[in-house]
């Protein structure tokens, strides 16, 4: 399978835009969501989460490492203390316009771009792939990018 480095994605500050998800209670009703990464002085990766609920602001500062360099997309994630979740780059477009990332289960998965919209051709195709994994791709929500804040 196709390794994807996300350290090498992550040279400088970078924001993805959150296109779609599989909601959770800690992402449940918000819109312009979105995650800026940064690359630490220890070689982590800072996240930030922003989203808003409500004309709020919601943010949650987390950190993210590179448990096996030999397997670079699959990485764990912290938003709190030392717990840590699988974070997996499923893939990333050769020119960094969108990512795909899951999880070693079938509970987490989002669809994320540089661009708070994506064209319905490639919005479709990236359906037809995550289908192509097993994702079932009816729970997804899409994320109000769009409407005032």
């Amino acid at each position: 399978s196709q390794r994807y480095d996300f350290i090498e994605f992550t040279p400088h500050i970078f924001t993805l835009i959150q296109i779609a998800r599989y909601d959770h209670r800690f992402e449940q009703e918000l819109t312009h969501v979105s995650a800026t990464y940064s690359l630490r002085e220890d070689g982590k990766i800072e996240v930030l989460n922003e989203g808003w609920k409500d004309g709020e602001l919601k943010q949650i500062k987390g950190k993210a490492k590179q448990p096996d360099p030999n397997d670079p997309g699959k990485l764990k994630v912290s938003f709190f203390l030392w717990f840590y979740a699988d974070y997996y780059v499923l893939e990333i477009d050769p020119d960094y316009q969108y990512v795909l990332i899951g999880s070693s289960s079938d509970k987490y998965l989002w669809i994320m771009s540089r661009d708070k919209t994506i064209p319905d051709t490639l919005r479709d195709e990236l359906l037809q792939k995550l289908q192509a994994r097993g994702y079932d791709t009816n729970r997804l929500v899409f994320v109000d990018q769009q409407t005032a804040k």
